[in-house]
């Protein structure tokens, strides 16, 4: 199962999610979006989800602060104890022998980001 991770600002747009998703390889193919539990419920991403006709997987905290990601932003490991949101979150909704197939991309306006793991699922 793939599982694209998302990490956003409280400011995301739709457009931005989507452009992001598409950087890290699109939502063909997706089992489900993935983020943290706190911005689970952010409309932008409700919006994209139903675009791409996947539910969303809420990550608590706590499990993305103990997953080591291949990418590292010193804001986002202070803020969230994981130095990609969006790369931790989706190999922890892809299950525990998950593995990163588009590592973290940025959209334009940097309030986005997205990575895709691939898994057997949680």
């Amino acid at each position: 199962m793939k599982v694209a991770g998302l990490g956003f600002k409280g400011n995301v747009t739709l457009a931005s999610l989507r452009e992001a998703l598409v950087a890290a390889g699109g939502p063909d193919g997706l089992a489900a979006l993935a983020t943290i539990s706190d911005k689970a419920d952010a409309e932008a991403l409700k919006l994209l989800a139903r675009e791409c006709g996947v539910p969303i997987r809420a990550v608590p905290a706590e499990m993305l602060a103990r997953i080591d990601t291949p990418t590292q932003s010193k804001l986002v490991t202070e803020k969230f104890g994981t130095g990609s949101v969006a790369e931790a979150a989706a190999l922890a909704a892809a299950g525990p022998r998950a593995r990163l197939i588009a590592t973290r991309v940025v959209s334009r306006d940097r309030t986005a980001t997205a990575a895709i793991a691939e898994g057997d699922g949680a």
